[in-house]
């Protein structure tokens, strides 16, 4: 299997969203080899649909035995097995819908997004398109 440059994680809640670009941490469940240098990019909903809002360059992946007692007990609380924890977060000005990259010839929505592994260059033309 070839390894993913990067991922797109899709962040379910409002208030979650400013957690991660609040914190530069992103707790997962998805069982991913996820790297240090790896590129996330992250969807949210908008009033059109879902929506990248932003993207992260992984620094560090924690296990969750590796965080504090607190951030253990929100893991157990909604399934979270690691943390990823970013060099640096950019939130877009313009969040850029899915349907109008090349993910929309996938068909592809909602919770079928989260965690989908992306190559270099699927990367490259998202944040091209999204900072454009």
């Amino acid at each position: 299997m070839v390894e993913a440059d990067g991922y797109i994680l899709r962040i379910a809640r409002k208030d979650w969203i400013e957690k991660v670009f609040d914190t530069a941490m992103y707790y997962t469940g998805a069982p991913r080899k996820w790297k240090a240098g790896q590129t996330i990019l992250f969807i949210g909903r908008t009033e059109s649909g879902d929506s990248f809002i932003g993207y992260g360059v992984i620094e560090n992946v924690y296990e969750k035995e590796e965080l504090s007692e607190e951030e253990q007990r929100e893991c157990e609380t909604y399934g979270w097995r690691k943390a990823l924890e970013f060099k640096y977060i950019v939130r877009f000005e313009k969040p850029l819908l899915v349907r109008e990259t090349f993910l929309r010839d996938l068909k592809l929505s909602g919770k079928t997004l989260h965690s989908l592994p992306l190559k270099a260059e699927q990367i490259k033309s998202i944040l091209s398109q999204a900072e454009g």
